[in-house]
């Protein structure tokens, strides 16, 4: 099973009911922008195979790093899950495994931003505790 990572907007022909398991190697769900699309082969008993297929499904990135990293593992196991997946396949897979780094990375950019500012805070808060005395030095000869 072939994913493509480009949106298609042809109608796609019904599975045959022999290859339901084809339809089984279709973990992008709400991801997915059309339906399966099958190659047909004849076999020799006069009967239609699905001998291969595409989805398309929607690789953008989410409107968060958590969202990001959550279609990214989404669209990695959509392009894996043939037994044999295609170069095309092993590529969208490769893009999805760069978009879920990239979203990591501004997911650990952002906590580290919030944590200094709570740092910031706590010490600002610190400050304005202290007793305005100012400090004696006793010094014994």
């Amino acid at each position: 099973m072939h994913i493509s990572a480009m949106p298609q907007s042809s109608s796609s022909p019904p599975a045959p009911r022999n290859v339901a398991t084809a339809q089984a190697q279709v973990p992008a769900g709400a991801l997915a922008t059309s339906g399966a699309a099958y190659t047909y082969q004849r076999g020799p008993n006069g009967v239609d195979y699905a001998i291969g297929g595409e989805v398309q499904i929607d690789t953008s990135p989410g409107r968060t790093p958590q969202q990001t990293i959550e279609r990214a593992r989404t669209i990695q196991a959509a392009a894996l899950a043939p037994a044999k997946p295609s170069g095309a396949d092993q590529a969208v897979a490769a893009q999805a495994q760069q978009m879920e780094l990239q979203a990591r990375t501004e997911l650990a950019v952002q906590q580290a931003q919030e944590l200094a500012e709570r740092d910031s805070a706590k010490l600002r808060q610190t400050y304005i505790q202290l007793p305005l005395v100012a400090p004696k030095l006793d010094l014994y000869a």
